[in-house]
């Protein structure tokens, strides 16, 4: 690509965002007499359409002249809609080239996204993230607008251009290095620590267990026992999250436009919808498709809060991403997949007016009121979460005097020694490739290595709560995190026993 001015065809590289991946788009342009004007083609939203007006103030307001041709522009693949302003830069610049305004030298090796303003300048566009990730794998030079948060991901050369008058010089000179980059590890604010949670070492102990086997929790309480305090602490206690998943949710959060400060410090996301969440909010969807709150917990913590306040319909479409990782969503333009890896964490009151049970204030809810709302609780979606904990308010004596329990440091090292003896159990027992979550193809006893003690109070137990399939497979795993954090190869009664413990009672009456 060389000579600008004597071209009527011009191509550059583009590319928009189709749910959390940039997808690459082939911005080809061409110039012809007739009316002046730029007609874009290939399946553009409203969102591209509009670069036409966007395009034309910004020459002017550059210096540029608008050439009096009609421009075709043309958007591949054209099987594809097209979303977004990010192709403002490259259309523009393709124009530019075209009239003979611009050099252009260097601009078939650069990935350009940016919105234009009518003043000329060049503006960050969300998903900045994604666009590293193609330029990275395309080996394009990553040319995007200033944004307030950048993020410099590694093995991708990248510039920012700050106004389209700054390209007469060609884009090696027009470009310059970004300017704010994410806060580091020392700038950020304290994690919350469990040892602020009094009289409540069961339900601490519960949180490492889940946290160890990647378990799901629910706690269910009366107001004021601390389940809210507990849950906000559980990334407090997860390993730092690795590098596969952080770039998977970094492209999530910037897609959305969410800070990333806390996920490029290691830290786990921590999501917490309010109860009157929609559908679309809590699993993905819209126009165009975004992802909804449990992508954005991937890798993370996702806590339901009054669980019981939920939509029933709402809540039972966590079921599929529980078990799979992920969320498929079907459109007439095809299919989204958002990965949603979380950990479920849910609290709720054990009544509508939250005192059931307890020991000090008497409960004025109906038996039909109960048997509705924990009728919310019950049923497939509570099958699918592992670990049942009622939480009882604290001794105030106990909080006035201000015990100590275990700190997040010391269930943390729990948990990543449950991990790094379950990553070597299954290593000498050639499972690296069998997920926990996956149907086994040995025996279930076999698989899970019970001692033979074990396995008959298994069965006994299981005999005795007429438990599902999938309940005992999850009273399985939650014995097998037990036995891992003791480091035991064989699961022992007493492992058995505490797990019997920590899934809790399940049925028709009570959760």
């Amino acid at each position: 690509m060389s000579g600008g001015a004597a071209r009527s065809i011009y191509a550059v590289h583009g590319a928009c965002i189709r749910g959390v991946e940039a997808i690459p788009v082939t911005v080809e342009v061409s110039a012809s007499s007739g009316i002046p004007g730029i007609t874009i083609v290939g399946m553009a939203n409203s969102s591209v359409l509009e670069a036409r007006s966007r395009i034309r103030c910004a020459l002017r307001s550059s210096g540029f002249e608008f050439p009096r041709l009609n421009f075709t522009v043309s958007l591949a693949p054209g099987d594809v809609r097209k979303t977004g302003t990010g192709l403002d830069l490259p259309i523009a610049v393709a124009v530019l080239v075209l009239s003979g305004q611009i050099p252009d030298r260097n601009l078939d090796s650069c990935l350009l996204v940016g919105e234009l303003g009518l003043d000329g300048a060049v503006c960050g566009v969300k998903g900045e993230v994604p666009y590293q990730v193609l330029a990275r794998t395309s080996n394009l030079r990553f040319v995007g607008g200033p944004v307030e948060h950048h993020v410099q991901l590694s093995g991708v050369c990248q510039g920012c251009l700050t106004s389209l008058g700054r390209l007469r010089m060609g884009i090696d000179e027009a470009v310059e290095p970004f300017g704010r980059v994410c806060a580091q590890p020392d700038v950020q604010a304290p994690v919350l620590d469990l040892v602020d949670v009094v009289g409540q070492e069961v339900a601490k102990r519960g949180l490492a267990v889940a946290a160890a086997g990647e378990l799901g929790m629910l706690m269910v309480g009366a107001p004021g026992s601390g389940k809210t305090m507990l849950a906000e602490r559980m990334t407090s206690i997860l390993p730092a999250i690795g590098e596969d998943e952080l770039q998977e949710a970094l492209c999530i959060h910037s897609v959305v436009d969410e800070g990333v400060d806390e996920l490029l410090c290691g830290r786990r996301p921590f999501r917490s919808p309010h109860h009157s969440i929609s559908a679309a909010g809590l699993v993905g969807g819209g126009r165009p498709v975004r992802p909804g709150e449990i992508s954005l917990a991937h890798g993370g913590v996702l806590f339901l809060d009054e669980l019981g306040e939920f939509s029933s319909s709402v809540l039972q479409m966590l079921r599929q991403p529980l078990e799979q990782g992920s969320v498929h969503i079907v459109r007439a333009d095809g299919c989204y997949t958002f990965r949603s890896r979380f950990q479920l964490l849910a609290a709720s009151n054990p009544c509508p007016c939250g005192y059931l049970g307890d020991r000090a204030i008497a409960c004025t809810c109906s038996d039909a009121a109960i048997r509705r709302y924990r009728w919310k609780l019950g049923g497939p979606l509570s099958d699918r979460i592992d670990l049942i904990l009622t939480c009882a308010r604290p001794d105030p004596e106990v909080i006035v005097k201000g015990s100590e329990g275990a700190s997040s440091q010391e269930l943390r090292v729990q948990v990543e020694c449950g991990r790094a003896f379950c990553a070597w159990r299954r290593g000498r027992h050639g499972m690296e490739g069998v997920g926990e979550r996956s149907d086994q193809t040995a025996p279930l006893l076999e698989s899970y290595l019970f001692g033979e003690e074990a396995g008959r109070e298994l069965l006994t137990y299981a005999k005795f709560r007429h438990l599902t399939g999938r309940s005992l497979m999850r009273l399985c795993r939650i014995a097998r995190t037990i036995a891992d954090m003791a480091e035991t190869e064989r699961i022992a009664p007493d492992h058995v026993q505490e797990a019997v413990l920590l899934q809790g009672r399940r049925n028709d009456d009570a959760i």
